[in-house]
């Protein structure tokens, strides 16, 4: 998704640059339509060259007059065309009547859209519900996105699959399943996380030729990040350089029986640079660690005493990979929180710190969503319905850098940008993606990045990472794939 735009907007800002177009640069409105109509009947023929017979659903409103447009364009090129509706031409306003009239002067066959199947074309164009959307879908509109997915041919959606929230990604009841999605003027931030992808299916992007300048007048809330567009931030390394100038990184976890998850982490932060990792793990199996993977420093703790010296030579810390959450782990977290040194929480650190909340600007805080409802006591659902609004409750609560994985995953710094992450893929929900996650975030902390770039550039390498191994197939991924994948990318990148 690289060659896409990297501001994100919410639907009410979308319309005002639509406004600020029309109104501040003097652009008539049916130009927008005609560009917006141009543009879907441009991806039929680009993507589909043989489509003879296609149908398109308009409900009502400017997503609508797009329809319209693109259904007299295929009309006019011989492509046999019927159009069903949901709301009378006669009834629409401004510039969606005007591409109505055009249409039906052009001789477009129009249907009334009243519940039945829509069958016996090649493709339909979804230009039934724009980006207004805000409560679920009912009636003859669910009806009809119904019958779009339940047809069995390809779907190109005009602006954003109907149905789908533009703000949030859920969605809203019924909501189409699109083969391609042309989003115009700005993309939607909901185009990209929650139920978003799923939905939208392939995504193109059109400005409809719209001034550049206006993007000025409307800054976006929201920064799209991936790894090709990003990097690494890190230096290319002097040829004097020593394990002692790529920092320290300390993990503390791996309770018993959870020996993996601070190996995972461990691994991790080597692989993406760190010049030093230790362990500090339960007693029961320190020694195999150091026996699996010798490059890791082992130490069997049984308590926070034995954590004073380990301080003292890190310049990270990762907490709560296999932390547990019985008077161990408590005992451990507890005399970490006191620490001076940056950060990372992850796994049973973030549920220890649900039980007793404090805040701190020295951490980065990465949960999923499941930890992210036991932090803001609230239910997994209630994160996931807006998870925006979820990564500001948490930074508000809890302080530092808070990254929210999940599709799309999100980055608040503590200054208040918000990023998202548009690489990674449903391979990386299995076990110990989180661990090796934090350990990237702490290695890359290690070696002199910031706590907001080592998120971001942590989260990108990671999911970039995910994707390379996922090429071989999503199914039966496992965390530890990705190492020779961010050994190699954070070699790539630096500058």
């Amino acid at each position: 998704m690289s060659h896409l735009p990297h501001p994100l907007y919410r639907a009410a800002q979308v319309r005002e640059l639509d406004r600020l177009v029309i109104d501040y640069y003097g652009v008539h409105g049916i130009a927008l339509m005609n560009a917006a109509g141009q543009a879907l009947f441009d991806e039929l023929r680009r993507s589909w060259p043989e489509i003879q017979r296609i149908a398109v659903v308009c409900g009502a409103g400017n997503n609508a007059g797009d329809g319209y447009v693109a259904a007299r364009l295929a009309h006019q090129a011989g492509i046999e065309v019927e159009l069903y509706f949901l709301v009378a031409g006669e009834n629409l306003l401004g510039d969606a009547h005007r591409a109505w009239a055009e249409a039906e002067d052009a001789g477009v066959s129009m249907i009334v859209y009243d519940g039945q199947r829509i069958d016996g074309h090649d493709l339909i164009i979804d230009a039934l519900l724009g980006t207004g959307l805000d409560r679920p879908v009912e009636g003859l509109m669910a009806e009809a996105i119904e019958a779009i997915n339940g047809a069995g041919v390809p779907v190109i959606a005009a602006d954003i699959p109907s149905g789908l929230s533009a703000d949030t990604g859920c969605a809203l009841g019924s909501a189409v399943r699109a083969d391609v999605t042309v989003s115009f003027i700005g993309l939607k931030r909901g185009l990209f996380c929650a139920d978003g992808p799923d939905h939208c299916g392939r995504l193109l992007f059109e400005d409809l030729h719209v001034p550049h300048a206006i993007y000025g007048h409307q800054p976006a809330g929201v920064t799209r990040i991936d790894y090709v567009s990003l990097g690494t931030g890190l230096a290319p390394r002097p040829r004097n350089a020593h394990k002692g100038d790529f920092g320290h990184v300390l993990v503390v976890g791996g309770h018993q029986g959870m020996a993996g998850a601070v190996r995972l982490a461990g691994e991790a932060a080597l692989r993406v640079g760190a010049g030093l990792v230790s362990l500090a793990s339960h007693p029961a199996h320190a020694n195999q660690i150091a026996a699996a993977r010798p490059e890791l420093i082992c130490h069997g703790v049984d308590g926070p005493a034995q954590l004073t010296g380990l301080l003292q030579q890190a310049s990270v810390v990762v907490v709560g990979p296999g932390l547990g959450q019985d008077p161990w782990g408590q005992a451990l977290l507890a005399c970490l929180v006191e620490s001076s040194l940056p950060m990372v929480l992850d796994a049973d650190a973030l549920n220890l710190l649900a039980q007793e909340p404090i805040r701190s600007d020295k951490w980065v805080l990465t949960p999923h969503p499941g930890e992210a409802a036991r932090m803001l006591g609230v239910s997994t659902a209630d994160v996931q319905q807006d998870r925006f609004a979820a990564i500001h409750a948490l930074q508000d609560k809890y302080g530092g850098v808070v990254v929210l994985k999940g599709c799309g995953s999100l980055i608040l710094d503590a200054g208040g940008e918000l990023s998202l992450c548009s690489d990674g893929n449903p391979g990386m929900s299995s076990a110990g993606m989180g661990d090796v996650l934090s350990g990237v975030i702490a290695g890359l902390i290690a070696q002199g990045l910031c706590l907001e770039e080592a998120a971001r550039v942590g989260v990108c390498v990671h999911a970039h990472a995910g994707d390379l191994a996922a090429r071989e197939g999503e199914r039966g991924l496992l965390a530890s794939d990705l190492f020779s994948h961010l050994r190699r990318l954070v070699n790539l990148r630096t500058y």
